[in-house]
């Protein structure tokens, strides 16, 4: 199933964090926190100003991204786990 986002929302898999600690401990599951960066799956065609010109998205398909920790909906499409979020919940790009 193919899906895109409209206006400004994008799309975002999250990227999973590291199973162990910089001191080798090992983190379980029950202890981990979702992780707050992903990756851009596909935006929307950007949001629409008062007269009607369109604003296009700063973000791309591809570009890693920081978000907030309760940002975004949780939905899950061909057995994987996205979310969608508008562009505005974004709060950088990792370079």
């Amino acid at each position: 199933m193919a899906f895109k986002p409209l206006h400004d929302r994008v799309l975002v898999r999250r990227i999973q964090s590291e199973d162990k600690t910089k001191g080798g401990l090992i983190i379980p599951d029950t202890a981990k926190e979702k992780p707050a960066e992903g990756e851009i799956v596909s935006t929307g065609e950007g949001a629409r100003k008062d007269s009607g010109e369109l604003i296009a998205p700063t973000v791309k398909a591809g570009d890693r991204v920081l978000f907030g920790k309760w940002s975004g909906t949780e939905v899950t499409l061909n057995g994987e786990e996205l979310l969608i979020m508008k562009e505005s919940d974004i709060l950088g790009i990792i370079a």
